[in-house]
């Protein structure tokens, strides 16, 4: 008895509390909950293990959600996560998977669903597969039918051109980011230390805009800006700006470009350009 005394003496000296773990209201098992906004319509709807009703937030595990946008229907996946019961986000935690109807697929460590907006935010690494692209960054925020993505940093993608050859053809883009996606019109938007590589050669900018053509897997356009430097088999350019158009097989270089061919001989730099 003296020792336990003691023990709450030494905890209420420090200023050390001790708090009985909360506990639900409610818990439902094997459970299936929706959720309806303005008019009666149903805006989701979550089955999983469990689910510990609180007094301002629902927590559950081994989670599938089905959230209805206007234009596309996503399902969640993960093993835990909450939902605010006023609000109606949903935070989602561990082998988190969200997928759209028409392919595309998220996987992260932790997803937020705020419920006003459809958006799907994570701070964490997360990778984004849509069409024949894939992209892997840190950070980001799509809308529910991923057609619009925002990648913060640390940003890799990579687009086959080729799908059906077993090999690929694949061309890598890295950034430190943000990367803007707009899959709908076909167009991301790469910036600080972009670098595109091929098996053409390399690309570097400090902002790259790529126009894609997903139908026919392949680029159709990309401009860089700032700083551009494009290395070409045993070639290498210089300029302010250039573009380049799959359709011509065309680049143009603007703003005092300058080539440098690499020859043989004492003197195996030729530059060209002003």
């Amino acid at each position: 008895m003296r020792k336990l005394f003691l023990i709450f003496a030494f905890l209420f000296l420090f200023g050390i509390s001790i708090q009985a773990e909360e506990t639900s209201d409610q818990q439902f098992v094997d459970f299936n909950i929706a959720g309806y906004g303005e008019g009666g319509k149903k805006t989701w709807t979550i089955e999983g293990q469990s689910a510990d009703i609180f007094e301002n937030v629902v927590k559950l595990s081994n989670i599938k959600a089905d959230v209805f946008g206007q234009e596309e229907q996503m399902v969640l996946t993960a093993k835990k996560g909450s939902l605010d019961k006023q609000s109606g986000n949903m935070h989602l935690e561990q082998d988190v998977v969200a997928t759209t109807q028409t392919g595309a697929k998220m996987t992260t460590d932790s997803l937020d669903w705020q419920r006003g907006t459809n958006l799907v935010t994570t701070p964490d690494k997360v990778k984004i597969e849509k069409e024949n692209m894939t992209a892997v960054g840190t950070g980001a925020e799509a809308k529910l039918n991923l057609n619009l993505a925002k990648m913060e940093k640390d940003v890799t993608v990579n687009i086959n051109t080729e799908p059906k050859n077993p090999q690929g053809n694949i061309t890598t883009i890295t950034c430190d980011g943000p990367l803007n996606v707009d899959y709908q019109n076909e167009i991301g938007v790469f910036r600080n230390n972009v670098v595109a590589t091929d098996a053409q050669g390399k690309i570097y900018a400090d902002m790259m805009r790529i126009y894609f053509d997903f139908k026919a897997k392949g680029i159709k356009k990309i401009i860089c800006v700032g700083n551009v430097k494009i290395i070409k088999g045993e070639s290498t350019s210089y300029s302010k700006q250039a573009i380049y158009s799959a359709k011509d097989k065309k680049l143009i270089l603007i703003g005092k470009p300058k080539l440098i061919l690499l020859t043989e001989g004492a003197n195996n730099n030729a530059p060209f350009g002003n």
